[in-house]
């Protein structure tokens, strides 16, 4: 923290001011669907809406689009694959043919892609690139093209956006779009801010929601737990550690970069010492790499005489003996295996200090770019010299150094960034106030073995854990990082009012979107956006056919057109997008017609089930419906003359 303090001065300052302007260097475009933010989320929605024939442009802040896909974060957060499907499968099957063609279906790199669900970071965005040029004119891509978050940026009449203020980087030039649609597609919720959508910040507490994690909680690596009371805790694996008090803060979790490293030497790029390397910031580790403490649960069986154990046998050359204790490089960063050799190299969640840099990020979500840069720089730095001195420090046992020392950038990503990923992991920004706010309870079974609550307006499926990283560095006596945790989830349904606010008329937020921490913590994953975008993409579509507001969408019909392009808006085990059945099943599913994780559409109608549904609709059903299948088609095709 000393060496990059969060000055008070700096966060009332974070927001720049907007560019002069002057009538020589103002150029104006119009669009139907102007997109704030390359991201996969920003993407989709573009091709979403050019498939429905409009103009889309994304302006993106940097060089390249693809957002963390494209910049290191290769292995894809999803908990259950077919939960979420449309364009997001299309990137996925789109990677996997890639390292078909170029390899072979039976290669090693076909293999390690993993059906296309993991990937290398060029990869990514040659996909990305892909599909957007199929789109032909109806999408534009503008690089290097900056919003700052200002209301002085946005023009309005009322309550909605006619124009947005974009300065050139490479020029300095501003220029001004318009449009009849935009979309904040920026992982801090930059547009949304300025036009004046209210937004939280930091953690809600658990009185609020009464959401499992909420505020301020310690909790070990692994461990599993429902709500639990303080007095309840007794170190045992299942209950949140001492220090958790639930309580609300303006904490934010931590971001870091998700490197691409490998061990071919052919294609390495060794790790150098930063220029303002501070051995200080790292020396905890020598300890934790010595006895193999970990934040992990199977620390509890572990004893200070194993420990010690630990380290004689570290002193005679050999490796870590502590269950769930990681070795090497792997001790400071996850790594999952990619195609060619590579790995995405995410946070180590068992160590105490790893790749993210908790509380110094605070301020990013409000802050400048011009913050945002310097703070990028600072975690490049740290980033570098945690490697650095996991492989060189004289403190630490040799044999650990010598595996260290194996690991280095590969030299085929990122060549115009000294092959270091070229964005920071912003895993969590601004989230709006939409007109729902999801949290934990919308990702979390109604009782065990069933579904959340299933919400009939829903726009996408998705599904991963309740997922925080810390917000806090490291504390004494701690069984973990504060604000760490992972906690189960189901496949889930997002309603559409997470992507719209309340007021705004023509502004849609398919990546900040609308919920609290926790809740945000499992919608916050790529292929959730990807849904959301794509959802976002026809919803604006409407808009601009229509001339609605935001606010009047038929949601009916934009599910209808989602269903058409096999994109998932609740989730069955037995009924894939590829099947017959699929459209009847996400309609009949989300009327409430099928409240299991399987339709079993061959199963025999029971005179149950048969009394319950033409209860349900009103609608009599025919002896000769025999099956499920039978009933479904025909209530639906009586409902929806």
């Amino acid at each position: 923290m000393k060496r990059f303090i969060l000055s008070i001065a700096l966060t009332i300052a974070a927001i720049s001011d907007a560019a002069v302007i002057s009538a020589q260097n103002v150029r104006e475009s119009d669009y139907d669907v102007v997109i704030v933010g390359g991201t996969p989320g920003g993407i989709m929605t573009a091709i979403s809406s050019a498939r429905e024939g409009h103009r889309a442009v994304i302006l993106e802040r940097t060089s390249h689009i693809g957002g963390l896909p494209a910049n290191g974060l290769g292995a894809t957060d999803i908990g259950t694959r077919g939960v979420t499907a449309g364009l997001f499968l299309e990137f996925v099957n789109r990677n996997r043919e890639h390292y078909v063609k170029t390899y072979g279906a039976d290669s090693q790199q076909m293999k390690d892609c993993s059906d296309g669900y993991h990937f290398e970071p060029s990869v990514a965005e040659q996909t990305f690139l892909g599909m957007i040029a199929e789109m032909g004119d109806k999408v534009t891509v503008l690089y290097n093209r900056q919003f700052d978050s200002n209301p002085s940026n946005i023009t309005k009449c009322g309550q909605k956006i006619t124009s947005v203020k974009i300065t050139d980087r490479t020029t300095g030039n501003v220029e001004i779009y318009t449009g009849k649609v935009f979309i904040d597609a920026t992982y801090e919720g930059d547009l949304g801010a300025a036009a004046g959508v209210p937004y939280r910040l930091g953690r809600e507490g658990r009185d609020e929601f009464g959401e499992v994690c909420a505020g301020k909680v310690y909790r070990q690596w692994g461990a599993q737990s429902g709500l639990c009371k303080l007095s309840e805790y007794n170190g045992f694996t299942g209950y949140d550690g001492e220090g958790t008090t639930y309580q609300a803060d303006n904490a934010v979790q931590a971001y870091n970069y998700r490197l691409c490293l490998t061990q071919d030497k052919n294609h390495m790029r060794p790790v150098e010492k930063p220029a303002n390397y501070d051995r200080n910031e790292y020396a905890s580790i020598v300890e934790d790499v010595w006895t193999g403490r970990h934040t992990g649960v199977e620390m509890n069986d572990v004893t200070a005489e194993d420990m010690e154990r630990n380290r004689e046998v570290l002193k005679a050359g050999g490796k870590t003996q502590i269950p769930g204790d990681r070795w090497g490089i792997g001790k400071v960063t996850n790594m999952v295996v990619l195609p060619n050799g590579k790995t995405d190299a995410n946070n180590q969640h068992m160590a105490f200090l790893s790749t993210d840099l908790p509380e110094e990020n605070w301020a990013w979500p409000t802050a400048s770019w011009e913050w945002r840069d310097k703070f990028a720089q600072r975690l490049k730095e740290y980033t570098l010299g945690l490697l650095w001195f996991a492989q060189n420090d004289k403190e630490l046992p040799a044999s650990f150094r010598k595996e260290c020392q194996t690991w280095g950038f590969s030299t085929t990503e990122y060549a115009d960034n000294d092959n270091f990923p070229r964005q920071v992991y912003v895993r969590e920004g601004r989230r709006f106030e939409g007109q729902y706010f999801f949290t934990a309870n919308d990702a979390i079974p109604v009782l065990p073995g069933q579904r959340p609550p299933v919400h009939s307006n829903s726009i996408a499926s998705s599904h991963y854990a309740l997922d925080s990283h810390a917000v806090l560095k490291r504390e004494s006596g701690r069984v973990h990082l504060d604000g760490f945790f992972s906690h189960s989830s189901v496949p889930y349904t997002l309603p559409i009012g997470v992507i719209v606010p309340k007021e705004v008329s023509n502004l849609l937020f398919p990546v900040p979107v609308s919920g609290s921490h926790v809740g945000f913590s499992t919608m916050r994953m790529e292929p959730c956006w990807m849904a959301l975008g794509e959802a976002a993409g026809v919803a604006a579509s409407q808009v601009v056919e229509k001339g609605v507001s935001v606010q009047e969408i038929d949601c009916t019909a934009v599910q209808d057109k989602l269903i058409d392009a096999k994109a998932s808006l609740i989730y069955f085990k037995d009924v894939a997008p590829s099947s017959p059945d699929f459209s009847l099943v996400q309609k009949m599913g989300l009327r409430g017609y099928l409240t299991g994780w399987t339709a079993d559409l061959d199963s025999v109608l029971t005179k149950a089930e048969k009394s319950d549904w033409q209860m349900r609709s009103g609608v009599a059903v025919p002896e000769s419906c025999k099956t499920r299948r039978d009933a479904l088609r025909f209530i639906l095709n009586t409902i929806e003359k």
